[in-house]
């Protein structure tokens, strides 16, 4: 999960200070310390870290902290925004050029994932912004570049331009802009070339592309589980290119963070996306403001609800409502529910999105653990579809039966089944007393 190391130590932190009715100066120093050390600890860039410390320590010992009603939730506020500020404070969204079709340049070393989140970007565009996005296929010397695009097209029905390995990437860019004014593709997304290290040759070539086809966006696809190594490349393409925004992969599988903690900082160039996922729709626009939260455990319910916005069907979603009111939810509903919550995304990552999770951790019964997620699934199936339609006709024969197909046991099978019951009589509260406007998607699982 991102950030995770790093919002474990902080949350650690700030949980010390939060509750404290009078915040004492030698206590925000103290504070300071443990959050510099979590920040080192993430890898976060030295200097950076440095300048946020003074920052937080002169706010946080500042009138409006010492005088307020709530001291330790005001320090809190500081760090938040504070981190929010670091990672560029607000959204910095994709450019839109006044005369179609808007050209982004994708660069990045090699291993960074730059033709996959090619792939990605495109899919993202189309989905959420309902554009027409021309993939170019622009990397001629990396073997397989070529086929890898036109495959990622493919599965996202998305058109790829090619001249081959033999054309220069110059006049590949400049033809493909060509065939997205005819075809009316509002969006020209070029996959460069990238090299094992920065180089003079890589860095040439793709001045050249810059100056021919003057691109809207130069996105840099770094990968941020390189940590410091991420800060280097980002401002060596910044010095020779000026890029435009940052890309972040793998930062999912990242628990530091420092990269998205510095990259910002150092280049004073902002993270537009972050690579959440290997699926090709695990692309997500960059939040500051929401990150800070996530990393302080103050949850993201904004992004919680886009993703279910994304991932669950509103005609199933007002169905199921319809019957939890009437109690007439079955296990196949319930099946079809976790198949839904499955494709919004890793349950660790949903669980932090969500405020207070954090405190749950420690709780003997709060395990979020997506195992268990799949021992239900194996009792659901290994039910007869009468007895997920009734799951009142279980008798002692049946439990054991739906155990040994499953393999499990009895117990987690009536575990289960006693959960089911207590999950839609709350179900059924909820929506009766669930007041007008829009209403939320998805619904919580039970947890063996």
């Amino acid at each position: 999960m991102a950030f995770e190391g790093l919002a474990d130590r902080l949350q650690g932190t700030i949980k010390k200070i939060t509750g404290k009715g009078k915040v004492s100066e030698q206590d925000v120093k103290e504070m300071a310390r443990e959050v510099r050390l979590a920040l080192l600890e993430a890898d976060v860039n030295f200097k950076v870290v440095k300048d946020l410390i003074n920052r937080i320590k002169e706010r946080a010992v500042g009138q409006e902290v010492m005088e307020s009603l709530t001291p330790g939730q005001q320090v809190i506020k500081v760090v938040r925004e504070e981190l929010t500020t670091l990672m560029g404070g607000e959204q910095s969204k994709i450019a839109v050029a006044d005369r179609s079709p808007t050209v982004i340049m994708m660069v990045g070393l090699q291993g960074a994932g730059k033709t996959t989140t090619t792939g990605k970007l495109a899919n993202h565009l189309r989905k959420k912004h309902n554009r027409s996005p021309l993939l170019v296929a622009g990397d001629i010397y990396r073997p397989a570049a070529i086929d890898q695009l036109e495959t990622l097209g493919e599965q996202i029905d998305m058109p790829v331009f090619s001249m081959g390995t033999d054309a220069k990437p110059v006049d590949i860019a400049n033809q493909a802009i060509e065939q997205a004014k005819a075809e009316h593709n509002d969006y020209v997304i070029i996959d460069t070339a990238g090299r094992l290290h920065v180089d003079n040759e890589l860095m040439d070539e793709l001045q050249q592309i810059k100056s021919n086809v003057n691109p809207d966006e130069i996105l840099l696809v770094v990968d941020s589980m390189t940590g410091q190594d991420a800060i280097n490349v980002a401002e060596s393409f910044n010095e020779q290119l000026d890029i435009s925004g940052v890309v972040l992969t793998k930062l999912d599988g990242d628990t530091r963070g420092g990269a998205a903690l510095s990259i910002k900082a150092v280049t004073d160039k902002p993270i537009k996306f972050a690579g959440m996922g290997e699926k090709l729709d695990e692309l997500e626009a960059f939040h500051p403001d929401r990150m800070a939260s996530r990393i302080l455990g103050m949850g993201d319910v904004l992004s919680l609800i886009e993703k279910a916005e994304t991932n669950v069907d509103e005609k199933q979603a007002k169905e199921l409502e319809g019957k939890m009111r009437n109690m007439s939810f079955t296990f196949d509903d319930f099946l079809e529910q976790m198949g839904q919550v499955k494709n919004m995304g890793p349950l660790d990552d949903l669980m932090a999105m969500i405020p207070g999770s954090g405190k749950m951790k420690g709780l003997k019964n709060a395990q979020f653990d997506e195992k268990q997620l799949v021992h239900v699934e194996a009792i659901i199936q290994s039910m007869t579809k009468k007895e997920r339609q009734e799951p009142g006709i279980m008798n002692a024969s049946r439990k054991k039966r739906i155990a040994k197909g499953s393999g499990t046991s009895v117990s987690q099978v009536n575990r289960l089944l006693k959960q089911f019951e207590e999950m839609k009589k709350m179900m059924k509260q909820m929506t009766n007393t669930q007041k007008k406007g829009k209403k939320g998607k998805g619904m919580n699982l039970p947890f063996m």
